[in-house]
């Protein structure tokens, strides 16, 4: 977990122009400090020996308002940069997994946490912690510098006390690492498991395991709250640690000062400064260990968007994707699922051109992992693939939140006439039609607002509106009554006269429409016609 990566201007391009003015109103913050110690100097001196103030005075109510107004530059800036490096980031990661097959992929529950509460970290992260680390770059050494001009000893002193604070706020950070990754790993075990018992809660009802389940969430959650309470903990000590350290160090800077006064060794306007000048050498560092502990969560997240958005990619298997190409096909092979020695596809074989190929076996031997490796979304572990571009309807289709329209014409801009077409062709142009706002009615995400038949036939709708050569289904009638699955089979049939056209299917009625049938076992694929 580094303080800050530069490969995230390179993921992020966007993240760079908000990045590079923090650093340049960090720096004219620094500057306009310094000056402000020197104005407030002068005013005192001026005042203490009688002479004119309006000069020292103007100087100070000048840099007062120019801090002000670098300030608020500094929010705008800030504000900016984090929503635009958040943005940029989720953009780009969630760009790469939809670009790689599944294994690439993190596992589900690490995912949904990181793109949706690791990504939000994020903005902290880059709209105070990004800041507060420009200003410990610049500020300190703009400080000794200009102590070191006014009174060397004073800077002798910060030069040798100023090096503890980071080595503290280092040895401290690698304490707050280890806690960080086991609050992120407790949070993801909670966003994951919270998300499965969500969707199977309608089983677990059925079954009498609710209560169970319940249980099971609060022991997941009492273990990320422990971890979120010892990371503050942690930061509270931290803080008070580097607090202390500073204070001491600043006191021995007064304390010289307040001895070479008393000595007459050293003019007043210099010790003033010295005095004013040695905190803003720490002032800044003391704030970056505050704001890594508010940020840690999001230093976490970018080293891990970091690592998904710039792993190396595994060389591809043999296979052929091709605009070209009008049909699909397996030749023997085989793949296992992440982390499983034992293959769900095991050398399978299986040809399918033009026309309607309908593939059947028992539950569990891969026929839906079939279709995702002709769809591209899955590598093959041996055997090629080659298949023209193709449309993929899963069990469990991705409808976005939005209106009907808008899931209709997902990936393709077909106009109202093709979207109403499509519906008919379903047997949803009628539903469509009495609904109150027709094709602009609200879906909420993943379809909420349809039934589960309605989300299927809508996929489907949307799959006739595809210019793709090669049309892929799962189980498109599983949630359809007779009536409406044999329309569903009619249409299928109809695309299959211009089109390749698999489906995955346990009815008996559409295995007898079928041109080629294929039967996958736990060995392998037969082909029956």
């Amino acid at each position: 977990m580094r303080p800050f990566d530069p490969g995230v201007l390179a993921v992020a391009p966007a993240a760079r122009r908000p990045v590079l003015l923090l650093a340049v109103v960090g720096v004219l913050q620094g500057a306009a400090t310094i000056g402000t110690a020197f104005a407030l100097a002068a005013l005192v001196v001026a005042v203490v020996e009688g002479a004119g103030i309006v000069g020292p005075a103007a100087w100070l109510a000048g840099l007062l308002v120019g801090r002000a107004g670098l300030g608020w530059a500094s929010e705008r800036v800030a504000a900016r940069a984090g929503v635009e490096v958040t943005a940029a980031l989720r953009s780009a990661l969630l760009r790469r997994w939809l670009t790689v097959p599944a294994e690439q992929r993190p596992d589900p529950d690490r995912a949904a946490t990181l793109a949706a509460q690791g990504v939000a970290a994020v903005e902290p992260y880059a709209a105070r912690f990004l800041p507060a680390l420009v200003a410990g770059a610049a500020v300190p050494v703009m400080a000794v510098a200009a102590l070191l001009w006014v009174d060397p000893l004073s800077a002798l002193v910060v030069v040798l006390t100023l090096p503890l604070l980071p080595f503290f706020a280092a040895l401290i950070g690698a304490a707050t690492r280890d806690e960080t990754d086991r609050r992120w790993q407790a949070l993801s075990q909670l966003s994951g498991h919270f998300v499965d018992v969500m969707r199977g809660l309608p089983t677990l009802v059925g079954y009498g395991r609710a209560e169970r389940q319940a249980e099971v969430v609060g022991d997941v959650s009492r273990r990320h709250r422990t971890a979120t309470m010892r990371t503050l903990r942690l930061a509270f000590m931290s803080s008070a640690a580097l607090e202390l350290l500073a204070s001491i160090s600043v006191a021995i800077v007064a304390v010289t000062v307040g001895l070479r006064l008393t000595h007459g060794t050293v003019a007043l306007q210099t010790g003033l400064l010295a005095i004013l000048l040695s905190p803003e050498a720490y002032w800044p560092i003391r704030r970056v260990g505050a704001e890594f502990h508010n940020a840690a969560d999001g230093a976490e997240a970018v080293a891990a968007v970091l690592d998904d958005l710039t792993a190396d990619q595994p060389a591809p298997s043999p296979a052929g994707r091709s605009a070209d190409l009008v049909g699909a096909e397996l030749r023997e092979v085989s793949y296992a699922y992440p982390g499983s020695p034992e293959p769900v596809v095991r050398d399978v074989t299986l040809s399918a051109g033009p026309g309607l190929t309908v593939v059947t076996g028992p539950s569990g031997v891969g026929k839906s992992t079939l279709l995702e490796l002709l769809a591209g979304l899955r590598t093959p572990a041996s055997g090629v693939v080659a298949a023209g571009r193709c449309h993929l309807v899963t069990q469990r289709p991705f409808l976005p939140a939005g209106t009907l329209r808008d899931a209709l014409r997902l990936g393709t801009d077909a106009p109202d006439d093709a979207l109403w077409g499509a519906l008919r062709a379903v047997g949803l142009e009628g539903f469509v039609a009495g609904l109150p706002q027709a094709l602009a009615t609200p879906l909420g995400d993943d379809g909420v607002g349809l039934s589960a038949g309605q989300r299927s036939r809508v996929a489907i709708a949307r799959a006739t509106l595809s210019t793709a050569p090669v049309l892929l289904v799962d189980e498109p009638t599983a949630h359809l009554d007779e009536h409406a699955s044999a329309q569903v089979h009619a249409l299928l049939q109809e695309l299959a006269e211009r089109r390749t056209v698999v489906v995955v299917t346990h009815r008996p009625e559409l295995v007898h429409l079928a041109d080629r049938h294929v039967v996958v076992t736990a060995t392998g694929a037969e082909a029956h016609r």
